[in-house]
C-alpha cells in the first residue's frame, strides 16, 4: 500500500510508503502517558497480523475515498482513565499525521485490549 497526496506547492504527487505512516501512528500512540503497550496481535488473531500488509505492531490502516481509517490496539495502565487515554491517543495520532504528511483522516479507532497492573515496590 502506497499512500499518495497532492503537494500544493509544486502541484506534484508525493507518495509515502505505508511503513512511514504506520511508524508515525505507532510513535504517536506510545507518547501518551497511560499507554502501557501496543498489542502485538490484536484480538488474538495472529494470522491476520501475518497476512495483513497494513498492520504494524498494534496499528492497522485502511485507505478509503473519505480518508484514512486508523485502528490502534493497545493496553493501558490500571491507574489511568480509559476514556481519557483513548482520547489523547486519538488527538496525538491525528496531530502527528496531519503535521508530518498532511493526509485526510476518516476515523481513528482506539481499541483497549487489556489493562496492565503495576506492582507497588516497597
Amino acid at each position: 500500500m502506497n499512500l499518495k497526496t497532492q503537494n500544493v506547492a509544486s502541484d506534484g504527487l508525493v507518495t509515502y510508503n505505508k511503513n512511514i505512516l504506520l511508524s508515525i501512528i505507532n510513535l504517536a500512540a506510545k507518547e501518551i502517558s497511560g499507554v502501557a503497550s501496543l498489542c502485538a496481535n490484536f484480538g488474538g488473531n495472529f494470522f491476520k497480523k501475518l497476512f495483513s500488509k497494513n498492520y504494524y505492531e498494534g496499528v492497522h490502516v485502511s485507505n478509503t475515498k473519505d480518508g484514512l481509517i486508523v485502528d490502534i490496539y493497545l493496553n493501558i495502565y490500571s491507574n489511568y482513565n480509559v476514556a481519557d487515554v483513548a482520547f489523547r491517543v486519538q488527538e496525538n495520532v491525528k496531530t502527528g499525521i496531519m503535521s508530518m504528511i498532511n493526509m485526510s483522516i476518516s476515523s481513528i479507532n482506539v481499541r483497549v485490549m487489556g489493562v496492565e497492573f503495576v506492582e507497588n515496590k516497597k
